[in-house]
């Protein structure tokens, strides 16, 4: 995959299929709109995610804003389902007040050679989302596109959209959020040094830190899955402060790996939550937070044992 970041100066050569939109989390929703670019492919056209390279919000209120996916998460999946080109557009003052018509002119056609277009049927762009499916379908004739609008994915009950999936994960409700994204929502980073202590109660852990934009679910342990080196282990994660023994403010997932016990500082992990068991809590003394954390393996072990390692998804 080619991959433009921050940058203005963008030229594909070739026809090309677009998406467009933020696609955090890349959705059961977002999901329909690559799987409609990628059967162009067949047509000889090559497929392009245009994204910004940060929420557009940030600029617009001046706050950070956490997302479900950073941006190293939604490049590898993008590569992985072999999408052509990923653009990480930047979005200034001067990109917020472009006019639709001239987003469409200059950049899709101009710079992308778009010839076919999927979008989700509430799409917005241009200076204050003028633009809109309508006046892409109006501008089609002119400019020399298809343009093909997709409703929007429901579960039967709400429409899918990454704020619905925010909500359920601010809840704790990982099965929930695993079934509207399609896949297994997941953290990762690269492994650190920690205080040892799992390791000197006989239940050692590893630890890494999320990215400060990444939006994470209520603190607390969960049964997950760690990849490592192409390896994926059982365990169970802590989201939280680990407030019984440090006072530290910033966010760690602490993770203990059923069955291995291997020196693994400074490789990258991904962490997938599969099963919120409890909260995070304080405990009076090590001993009562070994005691709970034996519970809590016991728990872990008793899930992946039921359910075989794995979690029906819907496509």
């Amino acid at each position: 995959m080619i991959h433009f970041w921050n940058t203005l100066n963008i030229q594909i050569t070739g026809d090309t299929a677009v998406t467009l939109g933020k696609f955090d989390g890349l959705h059961r929703g977002h999901q329909k709109l690559l799987d409609d670019i990628k059967r162009k492919k067949a047509e000889g056209y090559q497929t392009v995610v245009f994204t910004f390279a940060r929420p557009p919000m940030a600029l617009l209120t001046g706050k950070p804003q956490r997302t479900l996916l950073v941006n190293e998460e939604r490049r590898e999946i993008l590569e992985q389902m072999n999408i052509d080109y990923l653009i990480e557009y930047p979005f200034t003052e001067t990109v917020s007040h472009m006019l639709p018509e001239y987003f469409v002119k200059e950049i899709l056609i101009e710079q992308l050679h778009m010839k076919y277009l999927a979008a989700g049927e509430d799409f917005g762009f241009g200076y204050q989302r003028s633009g809109n499916t309508n006046l892409l379908r109006q501008l089609a004739p002119k400019y020399g596109y298809e343009i093909t609008v997709m409703e929007k994915e429901t579960d039967g009950i709400r429409e899918i959209s990454s704020t619905y999936i925010k909500e359920e994960l601010s809840l704790g409700h990982i099965e929930k959020v695993n079934e509207l994204l399609g896949r297994t929502f997941s953290v990762q980073g690269t492994i650190v040094h920690g205080k040892e202590l799992g390791r000197k109660i006989g239940i050692p852990t590893i630890n890494l830190y999320p990215p400060d934009e990444k939006l994470l679910p209520p603190k607390g342990v969960y049964c997950a899955k760690t990849e490592i080196d192409g390896r994926v282990y059982e365990g169970i994660a802590n989201i939280g402060i680990k407030p019984t023994v440090t006072d530290q403010r910033r966010m760690t997932i602490e993770v203990h790996l059923f069955d291995i016990c291997e020196q693994l500082y400074g490789k990258k992990a991904k962490v997938r939550l599969y099963h919120f068991v409890r909260p995070e809590c304080k405990f009076d003394s090590v001993d009562q937070l070994k005691e709970q954390m034996e519970r809590d393996i016991a728990a872990g072990k008793q899930y992946f044992d039921k359910n075989n390692g794995f979690v029906k998804l819907k496509k």
